[in-house]
């Protein structure tokens, strides 16, 4: 499955377009990572224990995503993009979309 962020795919020409799709988590923190947050707001750093867990969201919700526009007979996904919210003090929601097509090489 290729997936751009960009409208078009150099190369190829969208032969048809089969809708929107999306793929999404919600993921909530760890105690042990709030304890390491805490620290590393004192001293500076990155807090490595919420970076892994926000990479392994994008991930699962991206796969999710794809399973959806395979799932409609798509090849590609173009104009994917990301987005987070957070839900509540203890968890975030991760969403991947962009729009399902079938590409063909020129």
């Amino acid at each position: 499955m290729m997936i751009v962020t960009t409208e078009q795919v150099a190369g190829y020409e969208i032969t048809e377009v089969k809708g929107y799709v999306k793929g999404s988590t919600i993921q909530t923190k760890h105690i042990g990572r709030d304890i390491t947050a805490a620290l590393k707001g004192i001293v500076g750093g990155e807090i490595k224990g919420y970076s892994d867990m926000m990479a392994e969201a994008r991930k699962l919700a991206i796969h999710r995503m794809v399973e959806e526009a395979e799932a409609k007979g798509a090849n590609a996904i173009v104009g994917m993009r990301l987005q987070s919210a957070t839900l509540m003090s203890a968890a975030a929601e991760i969403i991947a979309y962009g729009t399902a097509v079938v590409i063909e090489a020129e």
